[in-house]
């Protein structure tokens, strides 16, 4: 694998898919040389071919249908900032808890790779997979429906088992976040147990994007005062931030994603975009 396929893999970790007139605007070489290249990493299992480009590999089938999978790919940099930001609030031996909205998937991500000796509890599929790869950590899933489009267990055996952990910190995301009355969700069903788990733990994290500030949706899960902690990315109004703070909320600001340099294969230099770690 040449310096060049590492950097288009790392793209992918950050992006998910990329056509091959994007890759060969970004590597300054033709679109027949990045098709090269993706045939091999296509051949390693590295990633696998779609119409006109490329895509991260093992995206299961099933998730490229999901209203989850639609979102993914949304805010993308911004999520990984706050799930790199979020990994100081968490100690060894703690018990936490993942939401299954796709910024707790980022900091999923992230924990599976940088942290040890955890016990993550969760009722999304897509966390307890994501978690449950390595052995570093160990991972309880909480069953019940199960909701495809979100990837999770929900419903009344979902909230009852929900009920019996207590956690030492619990990570929410959410659709929708007014700093001075709470957050907001569209699925009443999920809602229920975000409700629950907060109430069985000792801290309340909050991992929100720019873009959900100043959003409300169908459902109001929490209010302010429950939230001891949010985790948000420097786009941020400041004012908002200003409102959370005066509150007596500690608040994270992500900063923006580093910038690593690549080498061109004619050692030309140029900035690339870090992956995570």
């Amino acid at each position: 694998m040449n310096q060049r396929q590492k950097q288009i893999l790392e793209r992918l970790e950050q992006q998910g898919a990329c056509t091959y007139h994007e890759l060969a605007a970004l590597f300054k070489v033709s679109a027949m040389t990045i098709r090269r290249d993706v045939d091999e990493l296509a051949n390693l299992g590295a990633a696998t071919k779609t119409l006109g480009g490329v895509q991260k590999a093992l995206v299961p089938a099933f998730m490229c249908e999901t209203e989850l999978h639609a979102r993914l790919n949304e805010q993308k940099e911004e999520k990984q900032a706050i799930a790199a930001q979020a990994l100081g609030l968490l100690a060894g031996n703690s018990t936490i808890f993942i939401d299954g909205g796709t910024t707790c998937w980022e900091f999923a991500r992230a924990l599976s790779k940088k942290a040890q000796g955890l016990t993550v509890v969760t009722n999304s599929a897509l966390i307890t997979l994501e978690v449950g790869q390595g052995q570093a950590n160990s991972v309880i899933g909480i069953g019940g429906d199960y909701d495809p489009d979100r990837m999770s267990f929900v419903g009344p055996a979902t909230e009852d088992a929900a009920a019996r952990y207590f956690l030492d910190i619990a990570f929410f995301s959410t659709k929708g976040f007014m700093p001075a009355e709470g957050t907001f969700e569209s699925a009443a069903p999920n809602f229920r147990i975000k409700q629950i788990i907060a109430r069985q733990a000792k801290k309340v994290v909050l991992l929100a994007d720019h873009t959900k500030f100043g959003q409300r949706a169908l459902c109001k899960v929490f209010n302010t005062a429950q939230i001891h902690v949010i985790v948000t990315d420097s786009q941020t109004p400041a004012a908002s931030l200003a409102i959370l703070r005066d509150a007596g909320h500690e608040v994270l600001v992500a900063p923006p994603r580093r910038e690593v340099t690549g080498r061109h294969e004619n050692g030309q230099t140029r900035p690339m975009e870090a992956a995570l770690g």
